[in-house]
């Protein structure tokens, strides 16, 4: 089984999904991707946050960022399974389920939780850069339902950190003042962000370039 960490290439593989087979790596192409696991079709909190998911998908497109799910249940229950999540949530599902029924995908992305009685996978998130590089995950129990609105806080903070000298400070949300990197000197920070706050030495925040 693998011990992913944040900064490795995100393992390639090759399924079939409720909209035809795919080679992961092929399929996300260099964008930001979102790839998230759920337990099983037909369950309760499993429903709800796949029709959120869909929900947002004006979200994630204006992020330039894909999302794909997974479960352990094979194609064809994801599919008797897709007009549940759209009549619960009133959407559309267009983004891919993945089907993984021998389960080497979750094993691959060390999504089976030891010792909860079952071998369904849990809420795991992949958040995965251009590069295909893992740059967060989170990992939920199975009783606890996420919060994708938080995880697309924390995609606007990834990105934004790929564009400058940056970092978020605790409950940023995009628009906000965001700390300078303390690679960048102070002299020279002054010279680059005029609305500079040097709160601490170590702690400085400014108004991000775009």
């Amino acid at each position: 089984m693998a011990c992913l960490h944040l900064g490795d290439v995100a393992p390639d593989f090759a399924a079939d999904t409720s909209e035809g087979p795919i080679s992961f790596l092929e399929w996300k192409k260099g964008a930001w991707t979102v790839f998230f696991s759920h337990p099983g079709d037909f369950t309760p909190v499993c429903t709800t946050e796949l029709g959120r998911v869909a929900q947002l998908a004006d979200e994630w497109a204006k992020r330039d960022t894909k999302v794909i799910a997974l479960s352990v249940d094979p194609v064809a229950e994801h599919h008797r399974w897709i007009p549940d999540v759209e009549e619960v949530s009133n959407t559309s599902v267009g983004y891919p389920i993945i089907a993984d029924p021998d389960k080497k995908v979750a094993e691959l992305y060390d999504m089976i939780h030891p010792g909860e009685g079952d071998a369904s996978s849990v809420r795991s998130v992949f958040i995965i850069g251009p590069d295909d590089r893992i740059k967060l995950i989170l990992i939920y129990p199975k009783s606890t339902g996420r919060n994708f609105d938080e995880i697309l806080r924390a995609l606007d903070a990834l990105q934004l950190a790929e564009t400058g000298p940056y970092a978020t400070p605790v409950d940023w949300r995009p628009g906000e003042r965001v700390i300078i990197s303390t690679d960048v000197p102070t002299d020279q920070a002054r010279e680059r962000f005029a609305d500079l706050d040097v709160v601490k030495p170590y702690l400085r925040t400014a108004t991000p370039k775009t």
